[in-house]
């Protein structure tokens, strides 16, 4: 099971994610919602090569090979990615708004090898070193056990609707980082 290593992620690596994110919404989500609901979630999840530009976005590689990837980010947006509505490039401040952890994947192949809690650690440390003293983040219902052993408090069920009407259930969380 080799050593996980962390990076920030580059552009060179946009089509590598992009593939390991499409892996984790098909298959990750199943356990927790019908079909015609995990193909609605590819609307309202993916990539924002936003984060990857702000330098703010990460890849977790195990023996060479991407298992997963997250980020956080200073802007307004709270999930989706590129393709998704309602994106908000607004800069917060880390006096009054929490830092958003976003985008968050592991490749099937990958789970259950402490991926996401690295990236979630990294992410924290990142955004508690510009200022921000809580963070927040949409959950997928398969992400939620995860963040709930991290620290994570669940906020509000919520959900997101999808151009065809379809639903997707997420659970809005947030967290106060330690100093």
């Amino acid at each position: 099971m080799g050593d996980l290593t962390i990076r920030l992620a580059t552009e060179n690596d946009l089509e590598t994610l992009t593939g390991l994110m499409h892996q984790a919404i098909a298959k990750l989500l199943k356990p927790y919602m019908n079909d015609e609901v995990v193909d609605a979630s590819f609307e309202v999840m993916g990539l924002d090569t936003q984060l990857v530009a702000d330098r703010t976005y990460y890849a977790v590689e195990c023996d060479g090979v991407i298992g997963g990837c997250g980020g956080w980010s200073r802007r307004k947006t709270l999930f989706g990615g590129d393709h998704s509505e309602g994106r908000d490039a607004e800069i917060l401040d880390p006096e009054r708004d929490a830092a958003r952890i976003r985008a968050m994947y592991t490749h099937p192949d990958f789970t259950r090898r402490g991926i996401g809690r690295l990236v979630l650690d990294t992410c924290e440390a990142a955004a508690a070193a510009e200022g921000f003293r809580k963070t927040i983040l949409s959950a997928t219902l398969s992400g939620e056990p995860l963040y709930r052993a991290c620290g994570y408090q669940e906020i509000e069920r919520t959900q997101s609707r999808t151009s065809t009407g379809v639903s997707v259930p997420l659970v809005l969380m947030g967290k106060t980082l330690s100093q």
